[in-house]
């Protein structure tokens, strides 16, 4: 187990490689001027050349992309040019709204999700199952942005039971933090539902039909003990990839909810930056996207082995 976990850690470093040189290529060569933005349009050509000189943006490509490198090696992201404040400060002050969103949503949906798709699977082509998969294509269908601002409408301007937007810690008090956090979650929990609801009930399908559920069942089992530890059981992996992997996308990818309901969150702080060509604040966001990538394929490839004994890593 310790060789395959450290076999998938140097494995991950010429990815982490190859995304820092992808990104740090791929915004310097788009069109726009960093110092531009910052001195603003009345600046003179002197004023301009000597804000690029104080930021490395005259050195050449490979000189900036090296010093880059052993700077974010010893913890040191750069400063960023919109703010002036170092990177790392900026992405530390907005974790805990992206954090708490995702672990609430996840969270959530998977209490929600496992169960709609075990008894849709054990109830299949029924009502229930039907229902189910409804479910599913509805969160499928409706764009993120649509189902938050439905959201908005209902429960904050017509029942007026949620805020409309905003964010309070949970240092703050959980009822604060609840209350503010409840409308984003509920909105991206439907389509996680959606997702993992899916997956389990197709996962449940091909596990019911095998030999040793039907085993179980004509030793006279209880149905629930039959279909949570012989089915659920062995079709687990499938479902814990998805979780996995909806985690990620989640922490990585919600500029849309964090914008809807004014969150400040990396959602916020990324969009800012592209608009801004805040280059350093980009980099480090997207470096950190592809490090939670990395490290929650790695947790599932462990989960792999704790939770399916027939699966052996060398």
């Amino acid at each position: 187990m310790l060789g395959y976990i450290l076999q998938r850690i140097l494995s991950a470093i010429p990815v982490m490689l190859f995304v820092a040189l992808f990104v740090f290529l791929l915004l310097r060569l788009t069109p726009g001027d960093p110092a531009a933005i910052i001195a603003g349009d009345s600046a003179t050509p002197e004023q301009l050349e000597a804000i690029r000189t104080s930021l490395g943006l005259n050195d050449p490509l490979l000189t900036q992309f090296f010093s880059w490198i052993g700077n974010m090696f010893q913890g040191d992201f750069g400063t960023s040019i919109l703010s002036g404040k170092p990177v790392i400060e900026l992405i530390a002050a907005r974790m805990e709204p992206t954090i708490s969103l995702a672990l609430t949503t996840i969270t959530l949906s998977v209490v929600i999700a496992v169960p709609l798709g075990v008894i849709a699977a054990w109830k299949h082509d029924t009502l229930i199952d039907r229902i189910v998969m409804l479910i599913s294509v509805l969160g499928f269908s409706v764009p993120v942005f649509v189902i938050g601002y439905m959201m908005i409408s209902l429960f904050s301007m017509k029942l007026g039971w949620f805020p409309v937007q905003g964010f309070k810690p949970i240092g703050d008090g959980i009822g604060p933090f609840l209350h503010r956090i409840a409308l984003p979650t509920f909105t991206l929990t439907l389509l996680y539902i959606a997702l993992i609801a899916r997956i389990t009930r197709t996962s449940m399908l091909e596990i019911l039909g095998d030999d040793y559920v039907r085993t179980a069942r004509a030793k006279g089992l209880p149905e629930r003990y039959v279909l949570m530890r012989h089915a659920l059981r062995n079709c687990s992996v499938p479902i814990i990839t998805v979780i996995g992997i909806g985690l990620a996308l989640i922490i990585s990818g919600v500029v849309v909810t964090e914008s809807v309901f004014n969150l400040p969150g990396l959602g916020r702080l990324t969009v800012d930056a592209v608009l801004a060509r805040d280059y350093p604040v980009i980099q480090a966001v997207i470096l950190l996207a592809s490090l939670v990538y990395v490290v929650i394929n790695l947790l599932i490839d462990i989960a792999y082995v704790l939770l399916d004994p027939r699966i052996r890593l060398s």
